[in-house]
């Protein structure tokens, strides 16, 4: 018996401490104590002076109230009231937050009690910085309790928002126009005071679109073709939010949709347009037109190939060919022009991040290969290592890249593509290109031998059919020579396999200018401009292959006398680093940061000495209380005379 006993005694310890493991409850120390405490009067309006008091916060499971009058406190748990009745007067309700594991928080709340009709009303209804659709309203006036809002008298439904003494309380609409607010100022009395005013809610539509906050109804489809503003309802590819969704439905063949923008598009710069799309299929066909605003005859439209697929994709239409003399404020897409769509999830697409971009001026830059985006055909290409075996290309939408398909998986060298170029031994280069298929498949691509004993270092990496760039770092390990090459093997699985843009680097690849275009200034002077003006580009040398901005300062004034800049969007509160290049004949100094393009022509900038040696300056800029999508990086170089080489400037948040 006494074995027994022990043996029980033994179980019994044995489950405690499991049950204990199971019930951790360490997670508690980590809650915190209420917090955004707040409380609700609600005045009787009957000369009574019953005031239902209803607290809230965030993490409290009850709450002490202390109501102000001399009576005991008063306990209620989250989501419940405790009425009282006053005397007119003033009075501190204190109301004590109490959290799940005991932590408090505890806030004094005035409360007039009067049964005198509110004066002096004074609303403030203001648009909400972050979004053009937002109101915000708050509220004072004598003998008053509380207030409600009415933020749409048109709508004989709307219920009033309670808004308390010294709160704010937030409404967001769902279209532009203007709309009758009202806001009544209650007391303990049956007498209130209000006053209605109209507020105009206006979002210009003007790229970018990002469809965040945007104008529905300047979003229209015609010929059987709806739209709408939603959900995205696929964050892999865009991590936006919103997204504009177009069904072509049964309908014209010509079925579209148009987007009218509040002013015209200015395409003395930036001479391209390009958008993130989805489309279900693969190889559809997506037509952008722009138009006049009043003659549709006045337009200009390019037409794009999809890679498709059920995912997002980055599309460029190029309108460098375009009569900028005139007017275009319309956008027009169409999808499969020219075939009738049924409404179904296969003629479902969804667009966003509409912009304008700049059209290269420059040739791409391959590196150290020669044709690597294939527009002068098959030259440098060949199959294997034989000089006299050229690849074969396809050009579509104006766009030239190397095509097969593999119909036979075999060998992965029996099918082949590669490029004679120099490698040295022991060095690291970068291989950069664009690949897709038809098919979810693999290739095989790196460096190598062109000849016994065909050593190489290569990868495989497996490509979809989106269209992707792939980068990949590749060391020459135990071999080298000036007709080594660059290597695609394709045969080893089968489907159709597009290469566009290789390019191979010596290093770490190429310059990564982050948020600005043409930072190394090897596309020429383009988007970089003197001051604000569109119209006015910068001067740029190029010595021993190397091309950058250089100017002579002959006479000192104002550092803004001399100016390069090069317009971006400049987000209100973000973070910036700025780095370049910049050197002189002289030690001198230089003004360098962001800024806006136009009044008040608010900016973060920094004094930069430069000297004789060519250096990489780093600059953390903060953009305190300004923000705009055409703001600028800054260079101001007038203030001190001689001269000033700018380059590789690169801009990241």
């Amino acid at each position: 018996m006494k074995t027994l006993k022990y043996i029980m005694s033994l179980a019994l310890v044995f489950f405690i401490s499991c049950a204990e493991d199971n019930n951790d409850l360490g997670f508690i120390e980590e809650v915190i104590a209420p917090s955004n405490v707040t409380a609700q009067f609600q005045i009787t309006q009957d000369n009574s002076g019953l005031v239902t008091i209803i607290p809230n916060s965030e993490g409290a499971v009850s709450y002490n109230i202390t109501p102000g009058d001399g009576t005991d406190v008063v306990s209620v748990k989250q989501g419940e009231s405790f009425e009282n009745i006053y005397s007119e007067g003033s009075y501190p309700v204190q109301i004590e937050a109490v959290g799940v594991t005991g932590l408090k928080t505890t806030v004094t709340k005035d409360l007039t009690v009067s049964f005198r009709a509110p004066e002096n009303l004074e609303v403030t209804a203001e648009i909400d910085a972050s979004n053009p659709f937002i109101l915000n309203v708050s509220a004072t006036a004598d003998f008053a309790a509380s207030f409600l809002v009415y933020f749409d008298t048109s709508n004989i439904d709307e219920e009033p928002t309670p808004l308390a003494v010294g709160e704010t309380v937030s409404f967001e609409y769902p279209n532009v126009g203007d709309y009758a607010i009202k806001v009544v100022a209650l007391s303990g009395g049956t007498e209130t005071t209000e006053i209605t005013q109209t507020i105009e809610i206006a979002a210009p539509t003007e790229l970018p679109i990002d469809f965040e906050a945007f104008d529905a109804n300047t979003f229209q489809g015609f010929g059987g073709a709806s739209n709408a503003v939603i959900d995205n309802p696929d964050a892999n590819g865009n991590s936006s939010s919103k997204v504009g969704r177009i069904v072509k439905g049964a309908g014209e063949g010509w079925a579209g949709n148009v987007i009218t923008l509040s002013s015209p598009l200015n395409f003395s710069v930036r001479k391209a347009i390009t958008m993130d799309v989805w489309s279900p299929r693969v190889g559809g066909k997506m037509l952008l037109k722009v138009e006049n605003l009043d003659d549709g005859n006045i337009a200009y439209e390019t037409e794009a190939t999809l890679a498709g697929n059920s995912t997002w994709e980055s599309v460029t239409f190029d309108l460098s060919e375009i009569d900028t003399s005139n007017s275009y404020q319309k956008i027009v897409v169409f999808f499969d022009f020219g075939t009738v769509g049924d409404g179904s999830a296969d003629w479902t697409f969804y667009i966003d991040n509409i912009k304008q971009d700049l059209v290269s001026t420059g040739t791409f830059n391959d590196g150290l290969l020669t044709n690597g985006d294939f527009e002068a055909g098959s030259d440098s290409w060949i199959v294997g290592v034989d000089d006299n075996a050229p690849i074969g290309v396809v050009t579509d939408a104006g766009n030239t890249y190397y095509s097969v398909d593999v119909t036979t998986a075999g060998n992965s060298f029996d099918v082949n593509m590669s490029q004679k170029v120099a490698i040295t031994e022991g060095e690291t280069y970068t291989l950069i290109f664009d690949a897709w298929s038809d098919i979810n498949r693999p290739i095989v691509a790196g460096i190598g031998l062109s000849g016994d004993p065909w050593s190489s270092t290569v990868e495989t990496v497996n490509i979809t059919p989106t269209r992707t760039t792939y980068a990949l770092s590749l060391v020459a390990t135990g071999f080298g020579a000036v007709n080594a090459r660059v290597i695609f093997d394709l045969g080893a699985a089968i489907g159709t396999v597009n290469i566009d843009n290789v390019s191979l680097f010596l290093g770490d690849g190429p310059f990564d200018d982050g948020l600005l275009t043409n930072g190394d200034f090897e596309a020429g002077s383009a988007p970089w401009i003197v001051g604000v003006d569109d119209n006015a580009p910068v001067a740029v040398v190029t010595d021993a292959g190397n091309t950058y901005y250089s100017v002579n300062v002959t006479t000192a004034g104002n550092g803004f006398d001399v100016n390069i800049s090069q317009k971006v969007e400049i987000i209100e509160g973000e973070t910036y680093t700025l780095t370049f290049d910049a050197w002189s004949d002289v030690n001198r100094a230089i003004i360098a940061g962001i800024g806006l393009s136009g009044d008040p022509w608010s900016s973060t900038v920094e004094s930069v000495d430069i000297t004789p040696d060519r250096t990489t300056y780093t600059l953390t800029l903060t953009a305190t209380g300004f923000g705009a999508t055409d703001a600028r990086v800054i260079f101001d170089l007038g203030a001190e005379v001689g001269m000033v080489n700018i380059d590789n400037v690169s801009l990241s948040n």
